[in-house]
């Protein structure tokens, strides 16, 4: 049985044994132009059909030369023009067939992000002037001309806590939390970000968010508890 198992489209290409790459290597490759590119990232483009690496008899996944030029361009319209997949997929299908893909930046395929001034924000929020104040002036929201769409799901929720008389103060430490929960990840990843190969920082890229997940998870449940407590 051969060492090495066709993959079918991508991994077909041609290529010696030589120039055949593992995850790690063509997280090495890409990673100065795609910093967020992580293995998980790249699983998840193969299960999409972007590209179908061999697999030793091992089951480990083998990038061709090719695989990398095909995820580099899926990655640049993806990053770049804001693309489905689905639309990437059958771009790259169309140049695998040798048709002329289909224009690729219609208008509405690219929204512009939502901006908010003070009063739209204010509107779509239904929060007072008074309230989007309190929450400036004790720094859970920035002093901006235009807000986003993060800062609009901020202030919706400080009206409803306002409802039950929490304000915009009250939660101030929540944000200096928020402060040493990053701080905390940060030093946690430290050995992997003062690396300066590309698969660390990809994988640092790939750990951040779950750290952050499982600090967020913790406290959670001392949140929870210490409420029981005060239920008795």
């Amino acid at each position: 049985m051969s060492a090495l198992q066709s993959g079918g489209r991508g991994g077909a290409a041609a290529g010696g044994r030589a120039a055949l790459l593992s995850i790690g290597q063509v997280l090495a490759r890409l990673g100065p132009e795609f910093p967020k590119l992580t293995s998980s990232k790249l699983r998840f483009l193969e299960v999409q059909g972007i590209v179908t690496p061999r697999r030793t008899e091992s089951g480990y996944r083998k990038f061709t030369h090719e695989d990398v030029e095909r995820l580099r361009l899926a990655l640049t319209l993806q990053r770049d023009h804001y693309l489905p997949l689905v639309v990437i997929r059958e771009y790259l299908d169309d140049l695998d067939a040798g048709r002329e893909p289909a224009p690729l930046t219609p208008p509405s395929i690219v929204p512009a992000p939502r901006r908010y001034r003070r009063e739209e924000l204010l509107s779509a929020s239904g929060a007072t002037p008074q309230l989007l104040n309190d929450a400036v002036s004790t720094g859970v929201l920035p002093a901006a001309e235009t807000y986003d769409d993060q800062h609009l799901a901020t202030l919706r929720t400080l009206v409803a806590l306002d409802r039950h008389s929490i304000e915009p103060r009250h939660v101030r430490t929540l944000v200096q939390s928020a402060e040493r929960q990053a701080a905390l990840v940060a030093s946690a990843l430290a050995p992997l970000l003062r690396r300066t190969d590309a698969a660390s920082r990809a994988k640092a890229s790939e750990l951040a968010p779950e750290l952050s997940n499982r600090l967020d998870e913790l406290r959670s449940i001392f949140v929870r508890a210490a409420v029981d407590r005060m239920l008795g």
